[in-house]
């Protein structure tokens, strides 16, 4: 996939969320005209908090 990320922060977060989700984080995508990174998406991954996404999901009761 895909992701167009204006963020600055973008280069270090996205490794650091796909390590936390256990999606692989392959870079930036170096010939596309805005900051896009590539990512490969594991089923079966991680989920995450929807309103803190650097946050694992809490555990259901």
């Amino acid at each position: 996939m895909h992701l167009i990320a204006t963020d600055p922060a973008a280069p270090l977060d996205l490794p650091a969320w796909c390590h936390l989700t256990g999606h692989t984080y392959l870079g930036p995508v170096p010939s596309a005209d805005r900051p896009t990174y590539a990512v490969q998406v594991t089923a079966g991954a991680a989920v995450t908090d929807p309103d803190r996404p650097w946050q694992p999901a809490p555990a259901a009761p």
